[in-house]
C-alpha cells in the first residue's frame, strides 16, 4: 500500500513539474510577470477609484449648516401658510349688509340737568 501511495506520489510531483514547466513557457520571463502584475495593480487602484466616486454623497459635503436648513423649511411652511390663507373659497365668504348711502338720524338729547347745559354753553 506504502508502494503505491509513492508511486501516485512520485506521478503527481511529475505532472506538477511539467505543469511548471508548461506555465513557465506561457510566462516567460520574470519581467513579464512583473509587467503582468503592475497591470492588475493599476486596474485596482481604478477600481478602488471609482468605487470611491460612486460611494461618495453626491451635493451633500461636511459645511451643511443645519440651522439654516431649518430657517429655510420654515420659511418655505410659512409661505405655504400665507398662500393658504390667501386663497379663500368664494363658498367662505359671509354676505355683508349694504353700506348706508345717508347720513344716520341724531336722536334729540334732552337737557334735563341745567348743570349740563350750562357746562355745555360754558365748553363752546
Amino acid at each position: 500500500s506504502s508502494g503505491i501511495n509513492a508511486e501516485y506520489g512520485l506521478k503527481n510531483m511529475g505532472f506538477a513539474a511539467k505543469a511548471l514547466q508548461n506555465a513557465h513557457k506561457e510566462l516567460g520571463d520574470v519581467d513579464k510577470v512583473h509587467d503582468l502584475m503592475d497591470d492588475i495593480n493599476e486596474q485596482q487602484e481604478l477600481a478602488n477609484e471609482i468605487s470611491s466616486a460612486i460611494s461618495a454623497p453626491v451635493g451633500f459635503g461636511n459645511d451643511i449648516d443645519e440651522d439654516e436648513l431649518l430657517a429655510e423649511l420654515e420659511g418655505m411652511e410659512q409661505e405655504d401658510m400665507d398662500r393658504a390663507l390667501l386663497d379663500i373659497p368664494d363658498s367662505a365668504v359671509v354676505d355683508l349688509p349694504n353700506v348706508p348711502s345717508a347720513a344716520p338720524a341724531r336722536a334729540a338729547v334732552e337737557e334735563d340737568d341745567e348743570d349740563m347745559a350750562a357746562l355745555a354753553a360754558w365748553a363752546t
